[in-house]
């Protein structure tokens, strides 16, 4: 298997604003894109403290607010960076390549 098997298209490029959440499902998985400084971040898009999706809460610089407890995570660690969420939300892999973005869930 080649490394580029591993990559699956998540959306096109464009799709992902600078400064915005934007959610996407990928093999039954809700995930979510951030750009940042034009650099593509992805995670889980489940809180892990409340169960929410992020995608839904306020982006401030590299980090994602959660809507249901205001607690944050870094996008480019997926570590909590405030209470009441201790525990970090997954992230994957980003390519930016030919217009779109691309995530290795494995």
């Amino acid at each position: 298997m080649s490394e580029d098997s591993e990559w699956i298209m998540a959306c096109a490029a464009e799709d992902i604003v600078e400064g915005c959440a934007w959610p996407v499902q990928l093999n039954g998985q809700e995930i979510c894109l951030y750009r940042i400084e034009g650099t593509v971040y992805a995670t889980h898009d489940r809180c892990t403290h409340g169960n929410a999706n992020l995608s839904g809460g306020i982006l401030d610089g590299h980090e994602i607010e959660c809507p249901f407890h205001q607690g944050r995570f870094d996008v480019r660690t997926g570590e909590p960076t405030m209470p009441p969420c201790v525990q970090a939300i997954k992230t994957f892999p980003v390519r930016e390549r030919d217009g779109a973005i691309w995530l290795k869930l494995s």
